[in-house]
C-alpha cells in the first residue's frame, strides 16, 4: 500500500505520539472531531495502526519501519527509556512532583510551570500533559478529593525530548 505525503506525515505522528488519543491526533491534524480522526485512521492507516488493551491507538512495528520518527516511547523493562513529547509535556515532566513526593494537583503543577519556565499555559492543557505523560507510564494519579499526580519513575531514568 502506497501512502499519500500527508498520509505518511500522519503516520509518523502516530508514530512519535503514541500511546495515544483520538484526541491528541485531533489536535495535531486539526481536524474537527475523534470521528473524523477515527473516519482518517480506517480509510488511510487501517494497516498501519492498532488500538491497545486500554484503547490507546499504537503504530505496527512496520509503520515505525515507514518512517523516519523516533517512536514516542522507548521501552525499558516496565519503564520507558525514553520519551518524545512536545513542549509542555517535557515541561510538566521536569516539575511534576518525583516518585518519592507527595502528589500534586494539577494547579500545583501549573504554578510550577509558571515559575520555572515563566510561561501560563491553560490548566486543561497541563491536566492533557499529565494524562498523556500517564498513558506513556512515567506519571500516575493518586485519588484524593482531587486527582493528585506524581513521577512513575525517577526524573533521570528517562530521557525526554521535544518533538515538534
Amino acid at each position: 500500500m502506497t501512502l499519500s505525503e500527508e498520509a505518511r506525515e500522519r503516520l509518523a505522528d502516530l508514530v512519535e505520539l503514541q500511546p495515544t488519543k483520538n484526541a491528541e491526533l485531533q489536535e495535531r491534524w486539526g481536524l474537527e472531531s475523534g470521528s473524523e480522526v477515527h473516519q482518517y485512521l480506517e480509510n488511510e492507516l487501517k494497516d498501519y495502526y492498532y488500538r491497545d488493551d486500554n484503547s490507546l491507538i499504537r503504530a505496527t512495528s512496520e509503520a515505525a519501519e515507514m518512517v523516519d520518527v523516533e517512536p514516542g516511547v522507548v521501552d525499558g523493562e516496565g519503564v520507558p527509556e525514553a520519551i518524545r513529547v512536545p513542549r509542555l509535556q517535557q515541561q510538566v515532566f521536569a516539575v511534576v512532583a518525583g516518585p518519592d513526593e507527595e502528589s500534586e494537583s494539577v494547579v500545583s503543577v501549573l504554578q510550577k510551570l509558571r515559575a520555572e519556565f515563566d510561561v501560563d499555559p491553560a490548566a486543561e492543557d497541563v491536566r492533557s500533559a499529565l494524562q498523556a505523560l500517564k498513558r506513556k507510564g512515567v506519571v500516575e494519579v493518586v485519588y484524593r478529593t482531587v486527582p493528585t499526580f506524581k513521577l512513575a519513575v525517577e526524573r533521570d531514568e528517562v530521557d525526554v525530548s521535544v518533538s515538534e
